[in-house]
């Protein structure tokens, strides 16, 4: 694998708050886990999740959308109320086999390695790839009874950059897997924020922390990393400065995307 950054070719991506970005990728426009209620409680599956900050624009604000990325549909910090609503004018969501199933008319669950090819405006397509994801410390059988399942996404096209976005994933395995398929990446959206519950786990993270980011993003030889899923919300313990720190620690700092944390 190459030590050297996969690409230079950098395409704007809008860090909303939470789990939630906004891309134009191959003349398409893509929203990942998509987040807008106002700061309070949320009722969660066994727990309640505390929001404590806006996202950084509305629905409204945002123009139309035509590819929701949703990692998964059961939680309230990757899917809440007005983000379902959203839903119903996006004319595609992907997300897990499961979810999908939920989620009804619109929405195509993608298995691993499963891809959905999508048309250009200007001709030619994008490639959406579900790639494995892991909510939790252990193995898929372990996680998925009590955390649900998740789905990770790779987007390539001709001429275009490779884009990793991890979803909801703690498993530096799975990021292995993704790597060993996909290998440079140009950009990474890679969830983090260290989340953990008592209850959960003994206590361990259930998505990446800051440090598993940074060793994620040298297994993937990211070109960019772009985190998310490391502000807004009580449960996640660590955030930008945390980031910052690891990346740093990692020697690839220069890999952090230079906006990344002023946007939301």
């Amino acid at each position: 694998m190459s030590s050297v950054p996969a690409s230079t070719d950098r395409f704007p991506v809008r860090v909303l708050g939470g789990p939630t970005a906004l891309f134009e990728y191959g003349g398409l426009r893509f929203l990942t886990d998509p987040t807008f209620d106002g700061p309070g409680d949320y009722p969660a599956p066994g727990t309640t999740l505390t929001k404590t900050a806006p996202a950084g624009a509305t629905p409204d604000d945002l123009g139309p959308i035509d590819v929701v990325l949703l990692s998964h549909d059961e939680h309230p910090d990757n899917l809440d109320r007005s983000g379902r609503a959203l839903l119903a004018d996006v004319p595609l969501t992907l997300t897990t086999p499961a979810g999908s199933r939920r989620l009804g008319d619109g929405a195509k669950g993608l298995a691993d390695w499963e891809s959905v090819e999508l048309d250009r405006p200007g001709g030619g397509t994008v490639t959406v790839t579900g790639v494995p994801a892991v909510h939790g410390p252990g193995r898929r059988e372990e996680v998925e009874p009590v955390l649900g399942q998740v789905v990770g996404f790779v987007l390539t096209g001709e001429g275009l950059p490779t884009v990793y976005v991890s979803g909801d994933n703690a498993s530096l395995d799975a990021v292995k897997e993704v790597a060993g398929r996909f290998a440079p990446v140009d950009t990474a959206i890679l969830f983090a924020g260290a989340p953990r519950f008592p209850v959960l786990f003994d206590g361990a993270v259930i998505v990446l922390d800051s440090a598993q980011a940074a060793e994620a993003a040298r297994i993937l030889d990211a070109g960019r990393v772009v985190p998310v899923h490391c502000d807004s919300w009580a449960h996640f313990t660590e955030g930008h400065d945390d980031l910052r720190a690891a990346f740093g620690a990692a020697g690839l700092a220069d890999r952090l995307d230079p906006d990344w944390d002023r946007q939301a």
